[in-house]
């Protein structure tokens, strides 16, 4: 049962991470005036520094493999892959459609109704 998170949801629209921590949901929505692809990491790493998040084997990384934009979503997959290599955790690829609006109880849905994909992410860009 996945427990504590880090959700990535960048597709090129309306871009956002989210932290969930025991009981607690940490939303952050990331500037569309800024190149979110450049902002990302910092982004991120402020947001676990801000909760002191513990990244081991415990902790899971859900990313959103689109479809959507190329290079968000190449973006988003690139870090979480390098956060896996370096920090061991485990990482679940979703499909946007099965998402919905972003929010703790539809993202609850997503893994209770095993709409992830362990390890295995299947990028859907649009053309």
């Amino acid at each position: 049962m996945i427990k504590n998170f880090l959700i990535i949801n960048c597709i090129g629209t309306d871009n956002k991470i989210g932290l969930k921590l025991d009981n607690n949901f940490y939303i952050h929505d990331l500037d569309q005036k800024v190149n979110n692809n450049d902002q990302l990491v910092s982004n991120i790493l402020n947001l676990t520094k801000k909760h002191k998040v513990i990244f081991n084997n415990g902790f899971s990384i859900l990313v959103n493999n689109g479809p959507g934009s190329f290079s968000s979503i190449r973006t988003s997959l690139a870090i979480v892959k390098g956060i896996k290599l370096s920090k061991k955790v485990n990482i679940f690829g979703f499909n946007n459609n099965n998402l919905g609006q972003f929010s703790l109880a539809n993202i609850e849905l997503l893994i209770k109704n095993n709409l992830l994909q362990k390890n295995l992410i299947k990028p859907i860009y649009l053309s």
